[in-house]
């Protein structure tokens, strides 16, 4: 049996959690709730980016980096509203089709070697 149950990890679903979530997640825990994240990863998945992100985060509380505040949940936007700029036909380019060879203002040139 492991040393680390689920129950003990800072977070619950840390095993379904990719490098991208976890990198901005692990910034508010304690060295303790590293450690025990370090320990659960070597024992369980070791997964090598894993243990090399928790590790460096470590190694800048060691040297000084402050925690960030806020919650180890990941941040949840206005429900049912989603980012960036609306595309509408009044806002979409009109679509490019550039012929396949010159234009028809412009004759194809011959290669040098042929006549």
């Amino acid at each position: 049996m492991s040393n680390t149950e689920h129950g003990e990890l800072p977070f619950p679903d840390y095993d379904h959690l990719s490098a991208g979530e976890l990198e901005h997640r692990i910034r508010s825990l304690s060295q303790e709730d590293l450690d025990r994240l370090l320990r659960h990863e070597r024992e369980h998945g070791n997964r090598a980016h894993m243990v090399t992100l928790l590790t460096a985060r470590l190694h800048q509380l060691q040297e000084g980096s402050p925690r960030s505040p806020g919650s180890a949940e990941p941040p949840a936007g206005p429900p049912g509203e989603s980012g960036g700029s609306r595309v509408t036909p009044a806002t979409s380019p009109q679509p490019y089709h550039p012929p396949p060879h010159g234009t028809p203002d412009q004759a194809a040139k011959p290669k040098g070697d042929r006549f």
